[in-house]
Order: C-alpha cells, then structure tokens, then sequence
C-alpha cells in the first residue's frame, strides 16, 4: 500500500486533497479490543512490551482509517529515568511516590537516560516505523503539565502547590522548569532517531494560567524546546491543553509547526490569534461523539468549513478520547471528514476555462 503522506503535507501548509485525521487517546479504551487487553495488562506494561504497544498503535489505523498513528505510551513515562516513582492508578491517573516539594527533590533528579531506561519505547518506535503506511506521531508531556502531576503527588484541579512554588519559589520552578525541559528535549529526540515521524507536546492543564503568568514562568521553557528541536525534519506540534485560547497570541514565535485547539476556540479565530503562522489541529468537542450521527456531522462540517478556508489544517477532537465513545460513530465519522472534506475541496478550485 502506498505510504499516506496527507498528515505531513497539511502539516507543512500544502495542498491536500481531502483533510487528514488522527484523534488523541485513538489508542484507547473505547476499542472493546483494547479493552479486553487492558484486563490482562496495565497501561505502564503494554508500554514495556514493545510488540504489544506497536499493536495496540496500529489498531486504530486500521479499524478508523485515520491518517496518522500516535504511539502508544503515557507522558509521565519519561520522569522515570530521571528518579522519579510512580504509578498509574485506575480512576484517579499518575499517582507520585516521592513529590518535588523542595530544593533537595530538585536537584537530585538526574538527566534523562532513554537508550538505557527506555528501550522499549524506542523499540516500539522502531517496529512502527516498519510496518506503517502513515506516519507515526511521537509525544511528550510539557513541562508545566508534567511539573503540576510531581508536584501536586496526583491530577489536581487547583494545581495549588504547582502555583505556590511558582509563584513563591521563583528560582525553585525555574530550575524545574530547566531540568523537565532538557528531559523533554533528548526524549523527543531519541524518539525521532528511531523513526518517529512527528511529534506532539502536551501541555493539558497549561490553560490554567493567565497569559502573563505563562509568558513568564512557562514560555521560555517551551520556546526552548522547539528551537532546540528545530534541526529536527520532521513535523512539530505544541497542544495548549483545554482552555488556552487566551494563550494562543504568545505563542508567535515558537518553532512548531502545528498549534492544536481544544473546542472553545474556533479554527477561524485560533489562526487570528496565532498570525496565521501555523498550521491548525482540532478542534470537535469530545463529547458530542454522545449525541446522533446527523449531529456530529453538521458539527464536524461546521468545523471542516473553517478548516479549508486556508491550507493547513488537520481534523481532531479538541481533547481526548474517552471510553464510552462510540468505535462504529468513529468509523463514520472519519469516513464523513474524508468524503466530505474532499468534496468541498474541490468545489474551491478555481475551475479553468475552456
């Protein structure tokens, strides 16, 4: 079968015949496949079993049709070479051994080791590299998001403790801040070593911050890593997490390629406030895969309509997966982005005269 490239030209701000999709958390437990495997192993040992993981990546490729995979792993499986314990624990998430609450637990975290503590995923990597027709989007966690699960012990609505050494240990978050951002920059580079074709930052809980507190505290760190990464030929998203369109304007001048849109922030509207110099991601509400079909569709058609005003947009949610998503509504929906999404392509060329 051909190798699809559609993913990395929208990417790239080129042409496309008809719009790309991928979904996150595609590989996940609204598949009753999936599931079934989830009775067997958790989510941290399908990860260390390299056949498995490149698997469980693959099924939504076939099973969906989508245009991209995106690995199958967990963001918090970085911190674990740098000294960090922890576990992930059904109904609440990452749940952390032994939290950053000081000076002490900051500076004993060491650099980031991905050949030595990590091979499995590298290993993945490398099978999916293989055995793919469409690229593979690698992923990290962003350091604001990774920072607020080791310091908080666990997901936290407040992120209180995060915003207290923030805001009251400057010097302190800073140094974190450094350290997460270089073990971010080796881990998404081991992964493009060993095949990956793309990559994803996650920043979920970032929308949590007003502008000025992100420009100051959290910015620098993801500026950082895209120029650092920049030498890198391959494409490059940063995802702002829910609530970040009054985010979207600072972030001009990093070296991504791709922004991605949680639902509240209209395609239209999030390449306003990015200048129009990136290629956008998003942006359907995740829960609307509840209601009928003929209601996902007017709302995904909605969002198509803004998407192929410009060259550069790809189809996603504008969050996560979530279990009680429909597989079939799934199916039937990529299906209906890609018809439709080709049809109207096509109605907006130009036609020639005869």
């Amino acid at each position: 079968m051909a190798y699809n490239d559609r993913f990395i030209r929208a990417a790239q701000g080129r042409e496309v015949d008809r719009l790309p999709v991928w979904y996150m958390r595609q590989a996940g437990r609204y598949d009753p496949e999936y599931r079934k495997i989830k009775e067997k192993y958790s989510l941290l040992e399908i990860s260390l079993q390299p056949e498995l993981a490149a698997e469980v990546t693959m099924m939504p490729v076939r099973k969906l049709g989508v245009d991209a995979a995106i690995l199958y792993s967990d963001i918090m499986n970085p911190v674990a070479s740098i000294g960090i314990d922890f576990d992930i624990v059904k109904n609440i998430g990452p749940v952390i051994d032994n939290p950053i609450r000081s000076k002490a637990d900051i500076d004993r975290l060491k650099p980031i080791d991905v050949e030595k503590d990590l091979p499995h995923i590298l290993k993945t990597i490398e099978i999916l590299d293989r055995e793919l027709d469409v690229p593979l989007i690698t992923f990290a966690g962003a350091p604001f998001t990774i920072a607020s699960y080791l310091i908080e012990g666990r997901p936290s609505k407040s992120y209180i403790r995060t915003k207290s050494m923030m805001y009251g240990e400057p010097e302190l978050w800073d140094k974190l801040m450094e350290k997460l951002g270089d073990m971010v920059i080796t881990y998404l580079r081991a992964h493009v070593a060993s095949g990956g074709k793309a990559f994803q930052l996650f920043d979920s809980w970032v929308g949590s911050l007003a502008p000025k507190d992100f420009e100051r505290y959290v910015l620098p760190t993801i500026t950082r890593i895209f120029a650092e990464l920049s030498d890198l030929d391959v494409t490059k998203i940063y995802f702002p997490g829910v609530s970040s369109g009054e985010l979207l304007p600072t972030l001009t001048d990093i070296r991504a390629d791709v922004i991605g849109l949680d639902w509240r922030m209209s395609i239209g509207e999030g390449r306003r406030r990015t200048g129009g110099k990136f290629a956008m991601q998003g942006n359907l509400d995740p829960y609307i895969l509840t209601a009928p079909m003929d209601i996902i569709k007017q709302q995904a058609k909605d969002i198509i309509d803004q998407g192929i005003q410009a060259p550069g947009y790809i189809f996603n949610l504008g969050h996560g997966l979530f279990p009680e998503a429909s597989i079939d509504k799934l199916r039937e929906l990529t299906d209906y982005v890609h018809e439709y999404s080709e049809h109207a392509i096509e109605k907006r060329k130009p036609k020639l005269k005869s």
